[in-house]
């Protein structure tokens, strides 16, 4: 018997077809299954057989592993088109085998009009739980490893987005998910333009409303996973952290890290010192060392506004949250430290009212509003408000750690802050300080959009290489996976066994 059951869904692409002959010839295949939502519109090749339905759903994937009798599934995953040569497939056949792998993945190619460019993927890590895990293209699965570890964590729900998911993670617990740093493939016919990263649109889908049923079986899947391994908290455990007799000498700093951002910087000071509030407020710059313009601007506007502390840090090695730090560190910072980045505004002089009125009431450490992506001149662009209603006060914390993002904007307890500190990092600091509170304490939302978020060439999340933005994925996978293991520890005291 030949060692590979090949699954492919079906895709409207030209290249489609040929991909899948190219499939049906190669020696290490032994059938194909061809997964389509609807009735295939031509009729099936010889040894091909077609299967209604997602490549994702449970019925699917069940029909699969019971009619499946080579020892390993080739997984298509989104059904595009693909070449597959022999040579490098049989080598990586005998490395899952030897090693004892359930999941190999690898690096590709990608085929353009300008010729063949490499796309590199992250390795898996114990953090890299997301639902949208770039595993690439294709997959090779353990048809026994499958079997046996639904037979072992249960099989898979009744889903119809979230089943390769579920196998995902209960492969996961008990055996090896490796990356193949070469590539195996081609897949065919890319665009040419080089690699943008995700859109906004795409970065968010997990917030839109039209995702909203694959996205709640995302988060019981995966929450039915943390209960497996041991690290789901229940809401009762977490707590109100205690009243704090600690001086301040305003009740709120609005706390803006930059570094060269003259663009900007004087519409979200602007936006800032305009706040109405009931109570009073500073607003606390920690200039980066700026080397444009930026720090004349500052200093100019803190001469005419006593509210404006301009703080230039000793330090030249600091990240954001390392400027979130020195803030939260300074005798003048408030009891709440509520963000602004740099090339941001509030929406109304009301917002810092409304998130410390929140703080108080709630008594939480950290509250999360909502915000609106605009461009430069302040124009809405999709995906247009992001509200992360995906959150829930039963379940938020644990799901937090599925997700990609805590939201903005952000107001925290400065006494617990300070306790707890920021990552010194540019990137996934705020993510880092979210999963840690919320490991302890309660988390609270505000649905109504309070910030105006710019998209313009000069955010640092535009325009990334593809191994910028996977250097910016494995740090959250990184992080992601320490805070699952020290929610293990608090789950082992507490008596909760995996």
């Amino acid at each position: 018997m030949k060692p590979l059951t090949v699954v492919f869904p079906y895709r409207r692409d030209p290249f489609w077809e040929r991909s899948l002959l190219a499939l049906i010839g190669c020696d290490l295949v032994e059938k194909v299954f061809v997964i389509c939502p609807e009735r295939l519109p031509f009729k099936p090749f010889r040894g091909v057989l077609v299967i209604e339905g997602l490549v994702t759903q449970q019925e699917t994937l069940c029909r699969i592993l019971t009619e499946t009798h080579t020892p390993w599934l080739l997984v298509v995953l989104q059904g595009a088109a693909v070449s597959v040569d022999p040579s490098p497939l049989q080598m990586a056949l005998r490395l899952a085998e030897s090693e004892n792998v359930a999941l190999l993945y690898s690096d590709f190619y990608e085929e353009s009009e300008e010729g063949l460019r490499l796309h590199p993927l992250n390795d898996y890590q114990f953090g890299s739980v997301r639902d949208d895990f770039d595993f690439g293209e294709v997959v090779l699965m353990s048809t026994s490893g499958a079997r046996r570890a639904l037979a072992r964590y249960g099989p898979i729900p009744t889903v119809r987005f979230a089943g390769l998911y579920d196998l995902r993670l209960k492969l996961s617990i008990d055996h090896r998910i490796i990356h193949l740093r070469e590539p195996l493939y081609r897949k065919l016919r890319c665009k040419s333009s080089p690699f943008r990263g995700l859109s906004d649109e795409e970065r968010f889908a997990y917030v839109d409303p039209r995702n909203e049923v694959a996205q709640k079986e995302m988060e019981a899947v995966f929450t039915e996973y943390l209960r497996k391994i041991g690290a789901y908290l229940p809401p009762e455990a977490l707590k109100d952290p205690e009243p704090t007799l600690e001086p301040f000498p305003v009740e709120a700093s609005v706390v803006i890290p930059v570094r060269n951002r003259k663009e900007t910087i004087r519409d979200s000071l602007e936006s800032a010192l305009s706040q109405r509030t009931d109570f009073p407020f500073n607003v606390i710059v920690v200039d980066n060392h700026s080397t444009d313009g930026t720090t004349d601007l500052v200093s100019d506007l803190a001469r005419h506004d006593r509210r404006l502390i301009h703080l230039v840090p000793q330090r030249r090695d600091l990240g954001i949250g390392g400027c979130w730090n020195e803030a939260l560190r300074l005798a003048s910072c408030g009891r709440f430290a509520v963000q602004l980045d740099s090339d941001d505004l509030y929406r109304t002089e009301e917002t810092l009212q409304v998130l410390v009125d929140k703080l108080r009431e709630s008594k939480a450490p950290m509250v999360v509003g909502s915000y609106t992506v605009v461009d430069f001149d302040l124009n809405v662009v999709p995906p247009g408000l992001i509200d992360h209603r995906e959150w829930t006060p039963e379940n938020g914390h644990n799901n937090l750690l599925r997700v990609n993002g805590v939201g903005a904007p952000r107001g925290f307890r400065t006494d617990v802050m300070r306790r707890i500190g920021f990552l010194n990092v540019s990137y996934g600091e705020d993510y880092a300080a979210a999963l840690r509170i919320s490991r302890e304490f309660r988390i609270e939302r505000i649905y109504e959009s309070l910030y105006l978020c710019r998209r313009w060439p000069g955010n640092t999340d535009q325009s990334l290489t593809i191994e910028k933005s996977n250097q910016n994925d494995a740090f959250k996978d990184r992080i992601r996976g320490e805070e699952i293991q020290a929610r293990q520890e608090i789950g082992r005291a507490m008596g909760v066994r995996s």
